[in-house]
């Protein structure tokens, strides 16, 4: 399942995306440990699997709980990746902006 969240103001649109069928199988959860925003959480699904989400306080935060990565690493491409992404083994994390 494709979990995105987040929000959108006249700024722009601020989303994180969690593809919970791959984070399924993470054991690390390297993403809540690298992000120094604290903007990930491990929380129990819908059908009891352990599974990366946003965290509530953060989801209508992320443009600057997110900008200390972003700005260092650019938009997170191919090119220079986020901690959270690089810290994610099986790229379940995306960001929209």
């Amino acid at each position: 399942m494709i979990a995105n969240y987040g929000y959108e103001d006249g700024s722009g649109f601020y989303y994180i995306t969690v593809d919970t069928d791959i984070c399924i199988g993470c054991t690390e959860y390297g993403c809540t440990k690298v992000c120094p925003g604290n903007v990930f959480a491990v929380e129990m699904d819908d059908y009891d699997d352990f599974v990366c989400t946003v965290a509530e306080g953060a989801r209508k935060r992320l443009r600057e709980l997110c900008s200390v990565c972003k700005a260092q690493n650019g938009s997170g491409g191919t090119e220079r990746k986020l901690p959270c992404t690089a810290a994610c083994p099986g790229g379940a994390l995306r960001h929209s902006w």
